[in-house]
């Protein structure tokens, strides 16, 4: 029993001494700092800290699934990373309290005890005859040293003498202050973490608040979901809308949020935004009143960017805005169907952050979202053509066999190459429209036309998911700058008699020009080719229909022209009937739109320039609106906007640990490498010589002349 005690007692020792061996280790330490410099880079590429289904979209479900069980996407409060994190801590404070005592001996220490086989045994050394007695070499030498800058101890004895010189003695601080600055500032790096609340939710018996569950009221949240104003560190936002008063913070994590309560209410009075003269955002500041909650204490104070407000112990600083819920008055237009979109539209009042239910004429219901509203968009605007980087809705799609020049009349919108002007656009709503499945897409609109091309034009943009970049419809606008003229345009195109009455119109035209000489039966022709392309263009045969069933789209547009191309005329001459068929469509939609200017009580339109480039644009709209997945457009028609600050609110205790960190670190390294340690040793010898020998801690240039100087005066 005894024996194998005492074993048990020393396989123990043995173990506890191996594990002290490896964690002083400077390999160990340098191996953890490499897993933890990998991991920063990982944390770097990868953006921290979004919502779960933001990863699925960019990495897809199993590389996000995967990539979120590792931690990946909240690399520096994982809890692997803090364990390594704490064992750096422990490694490098075992290396400083294992080294730093040898080394503040060695500071001390003049190693006078060093005899002349060592002194040899050193590569810089040299011998030198001794002009007069050892004493007075000895003190001379003495004298130069200390001229020099070293510090001197001079040792005479009756049959020899020697001097020892060192200076420099604080690069050994350099190496102490240099690590105990990396355990300053791991350590406060971990204090301002999340340490205490990964601590909380593991021990404390506090969870994260999940996604479906956060429209709740902060009252009716349970409270192993908030966090109380007295923990140590966090690093919170608070939403603030103009008006309106907040006591809690939220902390965002990857898989939902949690609650944290301040010790102070924060009310914000009005939020300034100022721009430069393109638009963009020059000055954030926010009029806030600071009411402490245990002494009633309120506080008016002004946060702008990068000027916290530091209150009880918390920093206060302004990080953005956004919108507060502004009312907004949305005018909506049948995009789709024979209705009158002019007669047929209808005003929705609305609140951003609400949702309001919509039913169609066909019983289809369907739910708007409020999503977002912008007084001010910049833009990038081209000098030159005043091309906006917007990609346009319908897309190019040459495997319907289009010809090329219907390709080039297709309304995608381009990237130009020239160069670029910010310019503010104005308003835009964004909102979802949700089926009755649940499925919703996003739209957003612009309240003002823009200038692309040289022509005002509205741009109605819709995307499947946030993931994917806006998608864009582009209408022109009227003289009115208004879309009445095309809505109009668009259900005049949906009216069978119209259609008639337009190709009608047209043939009359063509035979009433000066030189016409074509006969009765040309004229007949000429109105079965633009009864067939109006009808074609419309949708209303029974070919568009088939082919757009097939595409999954409105039947219609440019598409069904360019399909009956291919199937009814031979390749050879596809591309000359392509260029007749849209000449004849021109003509006829032209006369549609005398009509619809018409209706809105407008005086026939001029056949100049300018009224070709809008009825070019109209038709390209009127063909691209078939890809418009929505019933309706809502343009902004009114709005009264309410702004929001949004507030970062941070406690960290281990700020000023990471400052005397910082500060160490430079003080260590600057005295590692500008302050090498140097030692001289001068020994009378009984041949009548002295043995100079000279070491440093780092051999550089300087050192090599200063030791060739030395040898130089002493020889």
């Amino acid at each position: 029993m005894a024996i194998s005690s005492i074993a048990a007692d020393g396989s123990l020792r043995k173990f506890n001494r191996a594990s002290v061996e490896l964690l002083s280790s400077m390999r160990f330490a340098i191996a953890l700092l490499t897993i933890i410099s990998i991991a920063s880079v990982i944390g770097t590429v990868i953006k921290q800290g979004e919502p779960y289904n933001n990863y699925v979209n960019q990495f897809g479900p199993l590389w996000a699934e995967i990539f979120n069980g590792l931690s990946l996407f909240a690399v520096y409060t994982a809890w692997w990373f803090l364990l390594i994190l704490a064992f750096l801590v422990v490694s490098v404070s075992f290396c400083v309290l294992r080294n730093a005592p040898k080394m503040l001996v060695d500071i001390k220490a003049w190693k006078d005890h060093v005899q002349e086989g060592g002194l040899r045994a050193l590569h810089h050394h040299f011998e030198f005859p001794i002009q007069s007695s050892h004493q007075n070499s000895a003190e001379q030498i003495a004298k130069r040293l200390a001229k020099d800058g070293y510090a001197v101890k001079t040792l005479i004895a009756e049959d020899h003498s020697k001097v020892v010189a060192k200076k420099g003695a604080a690069n050994k601080w350099g190496y102490i202050f240099a690590h105990s600055a990396i355990v300053l500032i791991c350590l406060g790096g971990l204090l301002d973490g999340d340490l205490f609340t990964k601590g909380q939710i593991w021990f404390g018996g506090k969870s994260v608040l999940p996604p479906s569950t956060q429209g709740m009221l902060i009252a009716d949240i349970p409270n192993n979901h908030k966090l109380s104003a007295a923990n140590p560190s966090y690093r919170a936002n608070i939403f603030v809308p103009e008006g309106q008063v907040s006591t809690t913070a939220l902390l965002n994590a990857t898989n939902g949020s949690i609650i944290q309560e301040l010790p102070f209410s924060v009310a914000l009075k009005k939020f300034h935004v100022e721009y430069y003269s393109t638009g963009m955002p020059k000055l954030f500041m926010s009029e806030v009143v600071i009411k402490d909650l245990d002494t009633g204490k309120e506080t008016e104070a002004k946060i702008k960017v990068n000027e916290p407000l530091i209150h009880r112990g918390v920093a206060i600083y302004q990080s953005s805005f956004e919108d507060g819920g502004s009312k907004l008055k949305l005018r909506a237009y049948p995009m789709h169907g024979p209705a009158n979109s002019v007669k047929s539209s209808f005003i929705i009042n609305g609140e951003v952050g609400q949702s309001t239910v919509l039913k169609s004429s066909d019983g289809t219901s369907y739910t708007l979202e409020f999503t977002g509203f912008r007084p001010t968009n910049v833009e990038n605007i081209s000098n030159a053509s005043g091309q906006v980087d917007a990609r346009g809705v319908a897309k190019k799609s040459d495997d319907q066999g289009l010809a090329k020049t219907l390709n080039d009349r297709l309304g995608s919108g381009a990237k130009t190459s020239k160069p670029t002007e910010l310019r503010n656009v104005g308003p835009s709503v964004q909102y979802k429209l949700r089926d009755a499945a649940g499925q919703a897409r996003e739209y957003s609109n612009y309240m003002q036309p823009l200038s692309i091309d040289g022509m005002p034009m509205f741009l109605l943009g819709v995307r499947e998911s946030s993931a994917q970049e806006f998608r864009y419809l582009r209408i022109p606008a009227d003289s009115n700058l208004s879309l009445n003229e095309w809505l109009a345009l668009r259900s005049l195109l949906q009216d069978a008699g119209a259609r008639q009455r337009a190709v009608q119109r047209f043939a009359n035209a063509i035979g009433q020009q000066p030189g016409f000489s074509g006969s009765p039966q040309m004229i007949t022709q000429l109105k079965e080719s633009g009864s067939r392309s109006i009808e074609l263009f419309a949708g209303a045969t029974k070919f568009a229909a088939d082919q757009a069933k097939e595409a999954g789209i409105t039947p219609g547009g440019f598409a069904a022209l360019g399909g009956f191309i291919d199937k009814a005329v031979p390749e050879a001459e596809q591309q000359k009937a392509a260029e007749v068929v849209l000449k004849v469509l021109n003509g006829v939609i032209w006369e549609l739109w005398q009509e619809a200017r018409s209706q809105l009580g407008l005086p026939p339109a001029k056949n100049n320039e300018e009224s070709q480039r809008y009825i070019q644009a109209a038709t390209s709209a009127l063909s691209d609106v078939n890809f418009y997945p929505a019933p309706l457009s809502f343009q902004l028609d009114d709005f009264t906007e309410v702004k929001a600050s949004v507030f970062q609110v941070t406690k960290s205790p281990g700020k000023n640990m990471v400052y005397l960190g910082c500060l160490f670190l430079v003080l260590g390294i600057f005295a590692m490498f500008y302050l090498p340690e140097r030692r001289i040793w001068v020994r009378s010898l009984a041949n009548g010589n002295n043995l100079f020998a000279m070491s440093t801690s780092r051999k550089t240039l300087d050192f090599e002349k200063e030791f060739q100087k030395y040898q130089k005066d002493f020889k």
